[in-house]
Order: C-alpha cells, then sequence, then structure tokens
C-alpha cells in the first residue's frame, strides 16, 4: 500500500480531495472485497493507509463518513464509509461525527458522468455537524457525492471541509 501514488485532486464545491490511491489494483481489490464481499476488517486497513499517509494539514476537525444511500445501507447491512471512518478516528485521535443522511434519491454508480455531476444525491445535516469536517470516503468518482455532503455540513454551519477516501478514480 505505501507504493501506491497518493492523489491530490480539486472537487466542485468542495476544493482539493486527498486519496490515499488509485482505483486499480489492490486498492480496488480491497475496497471490492469491502463492500462487496463484506470485509468489514479490510476497512481499517484502508484507515491505516489514510491515517499514515494523509497530508497533517486534512487531519485537522472531526471525521464526518460519507452517508449512504438508505436502501444501499439495507441491502449490505453495513456502510463502508463509516467502516472505514471508526478505525481512522481510533488511529487519529479525532472524534467521529455521523452527523449526515442521504435521501432515497437514484443511484451514482453507472450514471454518466454529466449526469451525476448536474444531479448529485440529496444529502441533509441529521445533527449539528463539526466546526471543521473532514469527510471521508471509500472512492471518489466524480466528486458530486462528497460535493453534496460539504454543501450539507456548510449550509450547517461547517466553516472548513476537507475529504479524505482510501482510492479515486481517473
Amino acid at each position: 500500500m505505501a507504493r501506491l501514488p497518493a492523489q491530490l485532486a480539486p472537487i466542485a464545491g468542495l476544493g482539493l480531495v486527498w486519496s490515499a490511491a488509485p482505483y486499480e489494483g489492490l486498492a480496488r481489490d480491497l475496497v471490492a472485497a469491502l463492500k462487496f464481499g463484506a470485509r468489514l476488517g479490510l476497512a481499517s486497513s484502508a484507515a491505516t493507509a489514510i491515517a499514515a499517509r494523509a497530508p497533517s494539514e486534512f487531519l485537522d476537525g472531526a471525521i464526518v463518513p460519507v452517508p449512504p444511500a438508505p436502501w444501499r445501507h439495507r441491502w449490505r447491512g453495513f456502510d463502508p464509509a463509516h467502516a472505514i471512518a471508526r478505525p481512522l478516528a481510533a488511529q487519529t485521535g479525532l472524534s467521529l461525527r455521523p452527523c449526515l443522511r442521504r435521501t432515497q434519491g437514484r443511484r451514482q454508480v453507472g450514471r454518466p458522468r454529466a449526469e451525476r455531476l448536474e444531479q448529485p444525491p440529496e444529502v441533509r445535516v441529521a445533527a449539528r455537524p463539526p466546526e471543521r469536517a473532514i469527510l471521508v470516503d471509500d472512492v471518489v468518482t466524480t466528486g458530486a457525492t462528497l460535493g453534496a455532503c460539504a454543501r450539507a455540513l456548510r449550509a450547517g454551519g461547517s466553516e472548513r471541509v476537507v475529504a479524505l477516501t482510501f482510492a479515486r478514480t481517473g
């Protein structure tokens, strides 16, 4: 994992997003095993990769997992972003603040990039958000979901929002 190149890229509505690895090879296999094989122990490996390699300026605030679509959470029985966020909080000593919820909207997976960006998921604040929020997710593709989360956090009172993901496509 340590040899995989970390990535820093802009996301509309959020600014820079840091990812521990490109979404290919070992990183892609880890995400697939976590999400589709329910190998929850792999979430700690993803969290360790993030904690060990993330720039220190990204590790300032409270960790906010990106919320899953309600049906996806019911289908899987767990939330991959929260599964990564929990050990990341423990490893970094930062607090965990799952304060966001998603509505049932359309799936992001399989939709064209332009459509995903034009029609991001609806995200709302369900509890008081932290002043300094660190969004955490397993994979960033278009950034539409991260952008929607950042807008909800700012509307709820967060002054600073950054994002960390395990992997990034493209």
